[in-house]
């Protein structure tokens, strides 16, 4: 691959990570570790501990998730992190942004005569 290619995935995943966080979250609280096994099967994604706590830190400081502690028989206390009511706005307002984004895109696309 590509320098350039290699950076544009970077950017295009950074972006998809958050709303894949808020997408997973909005069916249901879940806990740091689970997020990192739901997240890291998805293809493409790239996702790994070291950049999901970041970004869950940064979504708590800017009130999209909130968090709670809870005793765990399995182990160490888990934080659980749940959307807020600005979060699920906001997962919203990603999701419809790319889906308006997708369609603009598709036309180019099918304007170039580019099929895939």
């Amino acid at each position: 691959m590509s320098d350039f290619f290699d950076n544009w995935t970077v950017q295009v995943r950074k972006g998809l990570i958050e709303l894949c966080v808020l997408n997973a979250l909005a069916e249901r609280e879940r806990y740091g570790y689970e997020l990192v096994k739901t997240l890291v099967d998805l293809p493409g994604l790239g996702i790994t501990e070291g950049t999901l706590y970041p970004l869950l830190s940064r979504l708590r400081l800017q009130g999209i998730v909130t968090t709670r502690l809870e005793e765990s028989s399995e182990g160490p206390v888990r934080k659980y992190y749940a959307l807020t009511e600005e979060g699920r706005t906001l997962r919203l307002q990603m999701l419809e942004y790319l889906d308006e984004l997708n369609r603009g895109a598709g036309m180019l696309r099918r304007r170039g005569g580019t099929e895939r």
